[in-house]
């Protein structure tokens, strides 16, 4: 069974860092894109970065420049490394698998709570 687990959420001031992981067990690692999303109180839940299996990546727009997601694969972790934090940027994040060969499943975190407040 494929479980992923999340850490590093939090309360920091605004202009401050996080690091958010995301630790894959219960299968191959390599054959996900990873991804990080986010939902705010009365939003909807939003595509935040992806990262591929081969490193392609993307982003949503507000984080561009702020946010860099990554992978590790000797540790079977994704990470969200999010610098220069905002208000806006508050939510709980979730981190998502997708397998990249069929059948495509996905599978989520519990989600992890991020706050940006002063």
């Amino acid at each position: 069974q494929v479980q992923l687990v999340e850490s590093g959420g939090g309360l920091v001031q605004p202009g401050g860092s996080l690091r958010l992981s995301c630790a894959v067990s219960g299968s191959i690692f390599s054959i996900y894109t990873m991804a990080w999303y986010r939902q705010a109180p009365g939003k909807q839940r939003e595509l935040v970065a992806l990262i591929t299996s081969g490193g392609n990546l993307n982003y949503t727009d507000s984080v561009k420049g702020r946010f860099a997601i990554s992978r590790n694969s000797a540790k079977n972790t994704a990470y969200l490394q999010m610098d220069n934090l905002k208000p806006e940027d508050s939510a709980v994040y979730y981190c998502n698998a997708q397998k990249e060969i069929t059948p495509r499943d996905d599978y989520w975190g519990q989600g992890t709570q991020v706050t940006v407040s002063s």
